[in-house]
């Protein structure tokens, strides 16, 4: 049985030997907003937050967010702890989520707005949300047939 942590969650160390395959860390100024964002405009499952760290889900995928504090001793930091825009030449794709009703939602929340909802020449209708530290997520669904 995987050691528990908080919350009932598998302790760092327990999840961090779980991980397999392909993983995506996003280092975030601050978790609790960034969390905010991806559930409520982007209605994403948080499987487990705290302060300085989350673990957020889409359709079975999962990724982590990082704070700057709980970075110390990754090399990263240093390309982004001088409040630089982090997200520039990312572009993070959720699939199977409505782009015209996140969208709607960012603008409400006032979030940037990169790109307005529009059917793409490649089989998907896509907006372009941008996120607290810049990242860029593109909610997106099939397009309509026609």
């Amino acid at each position: 049985m995987a050691e528990v942590g908080k919350g009932g969650f598998p302790s760092a160390d327990a999840y961090g030997r779980s991980l397999k395959g392909f993983g995506v860390n996003i280092l975030v100024r601050d978790v609790a907003r960034s969390v905010a964002f991806l559930t409520e405009i982007l209605e994403v499952e948080a499987v487990y937050a705290e302060r300085d760290f989350a673990v957020c889900r889409h359709k079975g995928q999962d990724w982590m967010l990082h704070s700057d504090a709980s970075y110390h001793s990754n090399p990263l930091l240093a390309l982004t702890g001088d409040g630089a825009i982090r997200g520039a030449g990312l572009e993070l794709r959720l699939y199977g989520i409505d782009p015209d009703a996140a969208a709607a939602r960012a603008e409400a929340a006032g979030h940037t707005l990169l790109q307005a909802p529009a059917d793409k020449p490649h089989g998907l209708r896509e907006a372009f949300l941008v996120d607290p530290d810049g990242y860029v997520w593109v909610p997106s669904v099939e397009k309509a047939a026609g």
